[in-house]
């Protein structure tokens, strides 16, 4: 059933996506933009999510283990929850998929966790649906209960495994593997440069010539080599070409898989993990609106979706101002505000010289990626710099940035406008 919440007294601001980026930005808005719009009351940030709890995506690789890893208060979090500080009036939330966008009538079409449809008009949009993984252990990509569904039938499994097969060398492929290594197999000793009889053998492949190719060279090697410590060995150059059966580590996370590699080559896997890569969830946009490699075309300088017409945005995986990475969006949230700020009042009549200019935004593309590898272990850089094993834990291994959530879901992270 069909209902259309597009109330003519109203402007929606509304923002798709319920995890770094959209709820960033809706805290953000909340406290620093309505409350400096003529007739305040008029408007309303409405937040729709598939999922009604937000949870820590970087944490996935440990957290798929076991419940024990971290505690579940703090690494899934309720949406509806942290915006309860917030006035009634000027807040809602819709758990929901977007289906449809209708740029031109301003629409967008949601399917209701209820089951029903609504279709929701909007003064302001903001896309922040971020993307999906390729393997349905390593992200939200519906909602909570699928994602705790599937590590709990990976769990059942994972005792009775003899091996394990991980496609993909960036992070989310050597953290899991790194992870999954040290759990079944342990640490070999200090005087051992691998582990010879690891109890699962596990096996990364990677179409690249080497290992996080976001990071140099030499720090990619040294985090082959605390790989071999845990039983994980590293193939690369090679690409997997198809899977049997085609369900295998995407839909079913347990089923026995025959993967075909583009050498000529096959592997057996008891368990097998996709980790290559994620898809922009952009399946409900015009592809008009797309850049090539499927992500909503933005400007990169303000995060306007100028094609699509006034007061649009995108912000987070989603778009294509920048390289997908967590400490960029948090960047981007005070300059896509600013703007949204700056044409909401330009939309009231104000002119241009009282509000300023457009805010600008400026990716930092000097080398920074952080890569636990187990518990104790890691390698990275951090702003071209090279990052000490114990640095990597202590910033980011010891709990996988569980720290710095809950400021961030909780909107403290935005304490002071920026």
């Amino acid at each position: 059933m069909a209902q259309n919440t597009n109330p003519t007294t109203r402007k929606n601001i509304v923002i798709l996506g319920g995890s770094y980026a959209g709820l960033s930005t809706a805290h953000y808005l909340l406290k620093y933009v309505l409350p400096k719009l003529p007739n305040r009351e008029s408007y309303e940030v409405v937040l729709v999510s598939t999922a009604s709890q937000t949870i820590c995506r970087p944490a996935c690789p440990r957290a798929l283990i076991s419940d024990e890893m971290f505690p579940q208060e703090k690494l899934f979090v309720s949406i509806l929850g942290v915006f309860e500080q917030y006035p009634k009036d000027g807040f809602r939330f819709v758990q929901g998929t977007a289906t449809e966008l209708n740029h031109s009538d301003r629409v967008v079409s949601i399917n209701l966790a209820t089951g029903n449809t609504d279709k929701i008009g909007f003064h302001a949009l903001v896309i922040a649906t971020g993307a999906s993984t390729s393997s349905p252990l390593l992200g939200l990509n519906k909602d909570e209960e699928l994602l705790r569904s599937n590590w709990a039938e990976f769990r059942k499994a994972l005792p009775t495994a003899k091996n394990i097969v991980i496609s993909g060398g960036g992070p989310a492929g050597i953290e899991t593997a790194g992870e999954l290594g040290e759990y079944l197999n342990g640490r070999a000793g200090w005087f051992s440069s691998r582990l010879a009889s690891p109890n699962v053998p596990i096996t990364v492949v990677t179409a690249g010539p080497n290992i996080l190719p976001a990071l140099r060279p030499a720090i990619a090697k040294r985090a082959e080599n605390f790989l071999a410590k845990l039983g994980v060995a590293v193939i690369k150059n090679v690409r997997v070409q198809a899977v049997e059966p085609p369900n295998a580590g995407t839909e079913s996370v347990t089923t026995r898989a025959t993967l075909i590699l583009d050498n000529g080559k096959t592997m057996d896997a008891d368990l097998y993990i996709p980790a290559t890569g994620t898809r922009p969830n952009t399946g409900f946009m015009d592809k008009t609106l797309l850049s090539a490699d499927g992500r909503v075309d933005t400007n990169a300088s303000t995060l306007r979706v100028e094609s699509a017409g006034p007061r649009i945005y995108a912000i987070g995986d989603v778009a294509s101002y920048a390289r997908p990475a967590v400490h960029l969006i948090l960047t981007a949230v005070p300059v896509v505000c600013a703007n949204i700020k700056r044409d909401l009042l330009l939309a009231c009549g104000k002119e241009e010289k009282s509000v300023g200019e457009d805010r600008v935004f400026k990716e930092d593309t000097r080398e920074t990626q952080l890569v636990p590898i187990g518990k104790s272990k890691g390698v990275g850089a951090a702003m071209g710099w090279q990052v000490s094993s114990f640095l990597v834990w202590l910033i980011k291994g010891r709990d996988y940035w569980l720290w710095t959530t809950g400021g961030l879901w909780n909107g403290k992270q935005w304490a002071k406008e920026s």
